[in-house]
């Protein structure tokens, strides 16, 4: 499959919008999958069927943790999507407003000829910031198609940012990741970068953080 990164353009917008929906809330799954199998949260199901059996009902058996299951399930639900929806009426609204309108800053995506047809396959973005007398730059919005993954095109996307800064003499590369997300982080850690930082603080409110088992988490590459 033949790829070429290349700056955003405003004909990618629909495409770019609806792979980044799609890679973002694909993490839902694994995301209530990690919570219902730590520790905690198992403990506070077999709890509630416990109590559902000593009620002496079957409905109780039932109804109790299911309602529980259900209450995670929503939280992983809502932290995602509705971080989707506050972006795609933000930023992604304004693709070229917000991330090419400074020379500093710039939105690629990644496209593929799939059956003759040009493909937005991957995006991915960087925002120049100043921190006192020195610049870094954030990435921001890496998303890579299910179609092509396991084909490098994460670590080529993520080094034109990283090459990107470089020519511009900026000191590092920071970034934000979910701790579901472990393929990402993974490859990050592939590609030089460190955490420094974890966190909770997300668009979400902190009991829906909490019930999700998600931690933010930041990572810097020194360039």
């Amino acid at each position: 499959m033949q790829l070429v990164i290349r700056p955003f353009r405003p004909s990618d917008k629909d495409a770019v919008r609806t792979l980044f929906s799609i890679g973002i809330k694909e993490h839902i799954s694994p995301c209530f999958h990690n919570a219902m199998t730590s520790p905690f949260h198992s403990a506070v199901t077999l709890a509630l069927f416990a109590i559902g059996y000593l009620l002496g009902s079957n409905i109780s058996v039932l109804v109790l943790p299911g309602v529980w299951v259900a209450l995670v399930y929503y939280c992983c639900h809502e932290l995602y999507a509705s971080f989707v929806k506050e972006k795609l009426r933000t930023d992604m609204q304004d693709i070229p407003g917000n991330y090419q309108s400074r020379p500093d800053d710039c939105f690629w995506v990644a496209e593929a000829k799939v059956d003759e047809r040009p493909q937005i396959v991957g995006m991915v973005a960087v925002l120049a910031k100043q921190s006192g007398n020195e610049k870094h730059g954030e990435l921001f919005r890496m998303i890579i198609s299910q179609s092509c993954r396991r084909m490098g095109l994460g670590a080529r996307m993520a080094q034109t940012v990283v090459d990107f800064c470089k020519e511009r003499g900026f000191s590092k590369v920071e970034l934000e990741t979910s701790s579901t997300q472990t393929a990402a982080i993974a490859l990050y850690k592939k590609l030089g970068f460190n955490i420094v930082l974890s966190h909770t603080e997300t668009h979400a409110p902190s009991w829906i953080v909490a019930l999700c088992k998600v931690t933010i988490l930041r990572m810097e590459k020194q360039l």
